[in-house]
């Protein structure tokens, strides 16, 4: 399946050999959006083992490719222009205080991608300070995240919300993305052009503090839940951008089209009555 010279420099930027992903002659299971490689995928039919039992010897960074277990509630459609702001179950985001709000859902940590549109978020609430609030919202570990956001310099005026379940990204229509999301000709270019995948220092940092375990206990492994880790977040995971009125409205909404789409962060601001040059 992942053959071309392209797709395997791609893996190797990240981490990953280039049949890391070569399930050309097993099943895949299947995403709300394509097929993703499942568990059952690692599985050899003389190996002896189970998929966990080969699986959980992946480093974090390549765990992070696998499909992840679904989120506790069904994916909603993505709100749009004038819907209300979906309302977690467990309250972490909350709209109609006086001020307009800009959300973005994070992919995983390491991401360059992410990156980028998480600094130029904590610039826009920085320089927007008390006309503003900016949430970025996370499906990473705790531990992972905080890692991440200290090699970044801080969250500073961004608040950050952890949703290691994925919970809040399904309310609000985010779900898994294709094997073209990720391995398009265009997202393969910008990825061997990006400097600064951060996976493996913060994942090289949570197994040399022993903190692998110390985020969301259903998140992580165990005999009765298996699967791989998603301490590092999950790569498939769709990320998008919104800008919320001072009343709780959707003024803008968008969902990445691929995983190096880094949506217009300027756009949202201006549709909220902000301008980002002022």
């Amino acid at each position: 399946m992942f053959t071309s010279l392209t797709t395997k420099l791609a893996m190797k930027k990240v981490g990953l050999s280039s049949d890391t992903l070569d399930f050309s002659s097993s099943k895949s299971s299947k995403s709300n959006d394509g097929y993703l490689p499942g568990l059952d995928d690692l599985e050899g039919s003389n190996s002896g083992w189970s998929g966990w039992m080969n699986t959980k010897k992946l480093p974090l960074t390549a765990q992070a490719w696998l499909s992840p277990a679904p989120p506790p509630v069904p994916i909603a459609e993505c709100p749009k222009p004038g819907d209300l702001a979906p309302i977690d179950r467990d309250g972490q985001l909350s709209f109609g205080s006086g001020k307009p709000t800009i959300v973005l859902f994070l992919r995983c940590v390491g991401c360059a991608f992410a990156q980028k549109s998480f600094l130029a978020l904590r610039e826009l609430a920085i320089t927007k300070q008390g006309k503003l609030t900016c949430i970025a919202v996370s499906h990473s570990s705790r531990d992972a995240t905080r890692k991440w956001l200290d090699l970044l310099g801080g969250a500073w005026n961004v608040k950050v919300v952890i949703d290691e379940d994925r919970a809040i990204y399904a309310a609000w229509g985010l779900g898994l993305g294709s094997i073209w999301y990720m391995f398009n000709p265009t997202t393969q270019i910008q990825g061997w052009k990006e400097k600064g995948w951060l996976g493996i220092k913060v994942a090289n940092s949570i197994q040399r503090t022993g903190s692998l375990r110390q985020g969301n206990p259903s998140t992580e492994p165990t005999d009765e839940n298996e699967g791989p880790s998603t301490v590092m977040g999950n790569k498939w995971q769709q990320s998008g951008l919104f800008a919320i009125d001072a009343q709780g409205v959707v003024i803008w909404a968008t969902k990445a089209l691929r995983a190096d789409d880094m949506m217009d962060l300027t756009a949202a601001a201006t549709a909220i009555g902000i301008q980002p040059a002022d």
